[in-house]
This record gives structure tokens, C-alpha cells and sequence, in this order.
């Protein structure tokens, strides 16, 4: 029994052919493979919408409003996504949206171009409840309400200047000389003596 055998030339000839052709063939299929993937798709037959504004990204709200409903997440620019319905002015969207309140949100209806039929009026949901506020007593108020009085209230006058009046010593600067002493003392004795000699004089 004899056995078959590749020639080794003809062996290198059919690597050197067959491997270059699945290299080809493997780097053309790759990009259509991922352009697949990263291309958004609906479902055949599904309305759906598609995010057209030139910002990077909308808000997905809870409900059709812009002022009572929460933001519950956002959509980049080119997002494709499952169409619900429409508000009653047709001015909001609702749309699939995994981890919103009943997986659905809503967008503004301007930003986004709906495609594959007609929406159909969808009820808006309750609006969220607001945060408790807290309550002031108006009569504990009433007492921190200060209304202002109409008298003028006193005003502050400065006293006048205080003078203190300085006592200069008249004598202080003159030398006091003993001499004009005594001579007061002698004549106040002198004028006694006279008197005295005349009211005995004056006895007799």
C-alpha cells in the first residue's frame, strides 16, 4: 500500500497562496462587523425617535414638563430609541427608557425627529409630590414683627467745654520785705498810744 505524499514546494506554494488570502478576507468583514454593531436599529414596523439638536445631549424627564418633572437621565446626539407616545400639545415625547419610573421617559419633542408612523396621545403621569415645607406660627411671628414709632427719639447733645479756673497768687512773684511790716506794726502801736492817752485826757 503506498501513501500519498505533498510534495514539500508544493505544500509552501499552497501556504504562501492560502494565508495571505484569509488575512484578506478576515480585515474586510471587520469593519462591517463593528459598523453593524455601532449603528443604531429599531425594530421592522417600530416608531421610534432620533436625537437631532446640535447639543452633545438632551434631558429625559419623568413627565411632559419641564418645570414639575425631574430629570431621570439624558440622550447623546444620534441616539435612537423605542417611541411611546406623544403629550396632548404634541410638544413632549415619551419614549422606552430602562431605569426611569416605569422604564419611560419623556423629551422635548423639538430636539428629536420621530420616524415609522404616528404617536398616539399618551396621559402624562402624577406629578411628583414636593418636599414638606415648614410652617411658622403667625403668632410667635406677630411677636418678632417690631413696627417702627413715628416720635423722634432723643438725640445726644455734648456738653460744653469744662473750664477750670487756675488761682495765680498775687504776691508769688513779689519778695515780701520786712521792713514795710515793722513799720505798720509801729504805726498801728503809735496810733494807739494816741488814742489811748486822749480818752485820758478826754476823762479828766
Amino acid at each position: 500500500m503506498t501513501k500519498n505524499r505533498f510534495h514539500p514546494t508544493l505544500q509552501l506554494i499552497l501556504f504562501a497562496i492560502l494565508i495571505p488570502t484569509g488575512i484578506f478576507l478576515t480585515f474586510r468583514s471587520t469593519p462591517r462587523a463593528l459598523a453593524q454593531e455601532l449603528t443604531p436599529t429599531a425594530p421592522a414596523g417600530a416608531i421610534y425617535i432620533t436625537v437631532i439638536t446640535d447639543e452633545p445631549q438632551i434631558n429625559v424627564r419623568m413627565g411632559p414638563n419641564s418645570t414639575i418633572y425631574p430629570i431621570v437621565g439624558t440622550l447623546l446626539t444620534g441616539s435612537t430609541v423605542p417611541a411611546l407616545g406623544r403629550s396632548q400639545g404634541g410638544d413632549w415625547i415619551q419614549i422606552e427608557y430602562p431605569g426611569a419610573p416605569n422604564n419611560a421617559g419623556w423629551v422635548y419633542s423639538p430636539l428629536v425627529q420621530v420616524s415609522g408612523g404616528t404617536l398616539g396621545i399618551v396621559p402624562p403621569p402624577p406629578t411628583p409630590i414636593p418636599p414638606a415645607t415648614s410652617t411658622i406660627d403667625p403668632t410667635l411671628a406677630a411677636q418678632f414683627n417690631i413696627q417702627p414709632t413715628s416720635t423722634r427719639l432723643p438725640t445726644f447733645t455734648p456738653p460744653p467745654a469744662l473750664v477750670v479756673p487756675v488761682y495765680m497768687d498775687s504776691q508769688a512773684g513779689e519778695p515780701q520785705s520786712p521792713i514795710s511790716l515793722a513799720v505798720v506794726m509801729i504805726a498801728l502801736a503809735v496810733l494807739g498810744s494816741i488814742g489811748f492817752l486822749l480818752s485820758l485826757f478826754l476823762r479828766r
